[in-house]
């Protein structure tokens, strides 16, 4: 009986130091974007960067002391400031978080992005992204973070002859609970 009972106690223990915290929360952000022409940009076309927003929501869970993965879905206004040139995208990041310490974490993984409207209007409907990120936390529940895409695939459809890839600054702030 004792053994049994150390059993069990040993057991919980040991789950309960591997178990971390799962947060979930909202997060809003201002981007910075632009579109990547090659080999340049077309005659007659404006390529001016475009501030935009971002807004969604954001999940952590956690799987150490030092490491999570939080994916998010969040609408994203990119593209550059041409009006032909304007993409907005529901995107489903998913990054790979290394606490540096308790307020600081870096991030890293893919995005990959689904056209928010005007699906035959000679841009891809889905594009994919690396990102990576810095986020601090003000508090044990509001933090900032800057970010960075780099898109993996031309935004164009092939039938343009045009080949872009979208290239983001995003600053945001949000909270996790």
């Amino acid at each position: 009986m004792k053994k049994n009972l150390l059993f069990v106690f040993l057991l919980l223990s040991i789950t309960s130091t591997f178990a971390q915290e799962n947060l979930f929360g909202a997060r809003v952000g201002l981007n910075v974007t632009n579109l990547d022409f090659s080999p340049e940009v077309p005659e007659g076309v404006l390529n001016a960067h475009r501030n935009g927003f971002a807004i969604g929501f954001v999940a952590d869970y956690g799987i150490s002391k030092k490491f999570s993965i939080m994916p998010e879905i969040q609408f994203s206004a990119e593209g550059a400031k041409d009006d032909g040139l304007r993409l907005d995208y529901i995107q489903l990041p998913v990054l790979f978080s290394y606490k540096i310490c308790d307020q600081i974490a870096l991030g890293v993984g893919p995005q990959v992005s689904l056209k928010a409207h005007d699906y035959e209007d000679g841009f891809q409907n889905i594009v994919y992204a690396g990102i990576a990120g810095l986020t601090y936390m003000i508090t044990d529940v509001f933090f900032v973070d800057a970010r960075f895409s780099y898109g993996l695939t031309n935004v164009f459809d092939d039938e343009t002859g045009l080949d872009a890839i979208n290239k983001n600054l995003q600053f945001g702030f949000g909270l996790k609970m």
